[in-house]
């Protein structure tokens, strides 16, 4: 039942999803377990560079690690979003 639902899904709706909740794009189009992989990435990575950088650093410097990999996860969670939803419609179309 809640594969329907994730099929229905429109990249655009997952592409705003996954900028306001990290690695929740993911979720909505299917792969829960990519998307708390990368929030655990995204954690981790913040985490080592808020150790690293000196206290000087701007708070974006020190989250620098987190944030990429959050970027990352908003171009991947929009790009599998519409890999499966062209899919979808090719499948229709026939």
């Amino acid at each position: 039942m809640l594969s329907g639902v994730i099929a229905r899904v429109r990249p655009y709706r997952v592409l705003a999803t996954a900028i306001l909740l990290p690695g929740f794009g993911h979720v909505i189009s299917g792969f829960a377990l990519r998307g708390l992989t990368l929030q655990m990435f995204m954690i981790l990575m913040a985490w080592i560079t808020w150790h690293v950088t000196p206290p000087e650093r701007d708070i974006v410097g020190r989250l620098a690690g987190g944030l990429f990999v959050y970027a990352l996860s908003i171009v991947d969670a929009y790009r599998l979003s519409q890999l499966r939803f062209a899919r979808r419609y090719r499948e229709s179309s026939r």
